[in-house]
């Protein structure tokens, strides 16, 4: 094990600063989407990844590898959407042990009611608050942080 490189006081700034944006930013966005249409930010993703595709249904292995979430979290959740009747769960036909992910129209609802009062509060409590520059910025940095995760996780 190599040894501890400690962040020097800029770093500490920067790093401590994106930990508190994205809390903040998170819960702010959360506690909107509950408030206005009672749904958590989970069941948001889920419902705009359904909604995005056609027919509105996916594999559940591929809806999870969208949210990044373990398959015994998916389901648990899938379960409690779907005794809310937001989406159902259909066998897959082709594959006895695979299930889709499907939208309901009640589902389908929901997240078209959301969005435009979601993409309000994205734009101002973040997009425009920032320059283009500074969201290309953003972008690169993104990119970069998300390529070396996928180098740290590969198998050595």
């Amino acid at each position: 094990m190599t040894e501890a490189r400690w962040l020097d006081e800029g770093e500490q700034r920067a790093w401590r600063s994106l930990m508190v944006l994205q809390e903040e930013l998170m819960e702010f966005l959360d506690r909107q989407l509950r408030t206005r249409c009672g749904l958590s930010s989970a069941d948001y993703r889920v419902l705009a990844h359904l909604s995005e595709t056609p027919g509105g249904r996916l594999r559940s292995y591929e809806l999870g590898g969208l949210l990044g979430w373990e398959k015994s979290r998916l389901s648990q959740h899938l379960g409690r959407m779907e005794k809310r009747g937001l989406v159902t769960r259909e066998r897959c036909e082709t594959d006895q042990r695979g299930a889709f992910a499907a939208i309901t129209p009640q589902g389908a609802d929901l997240i078209r009611a959301a969005a435009p009062q979601h993409v309000v509060d994205v734009r101002a409590a973040f997009i425009d608050q920032l320059t283009p520059a500074e969201l290309q910025t953003l972008t690169v940095i993104g990119d970069k942080v998300r390529a070396r995760l996928g180098d740290l996780s590969a198998p050595e």
